[in-house]
């Protein structure tokens, strides 16, 4: 590791950036796989707005791709689509 006080503190960031970044994945990640878990399609497009934020948040903070944010977004429409 380096010793100059500027690279420690990049390291020091990054590793809040990188705890804060897992936090949010997993978390939408478990709202995703709950919104899925869903059979009355009511309730599933209440929970859908609030996932697709989620998502879209990761997309804009670089956590994720968005061209993978958006294809998450369409399967879980797909998904919610055919549930009648």
């Amino acid at each position: 590791m380096a010793n100059h006080k500027a690279t420690k503190k990049d390291i020091r960031q990054s590793e809040k950036r990188r705890d804060r970044n897992r936090y949010y994945g997993k978390t939408t990640r478990n709202a995703i796989r709950n919104l899925l878990a869903v059979t009355e399609k009511a309730t599933a497009k209440d929970d859908l707005t609030k996932v697709i934020s989620m998502i879209d948040r990761l997309a804009k903070r670089n956590v994720i791709h968005k061209n993978k944010a958006g294809n998450i977004k369409s399967g879980i429409v797909k998904r919610i689509n055919a549930l009648a």
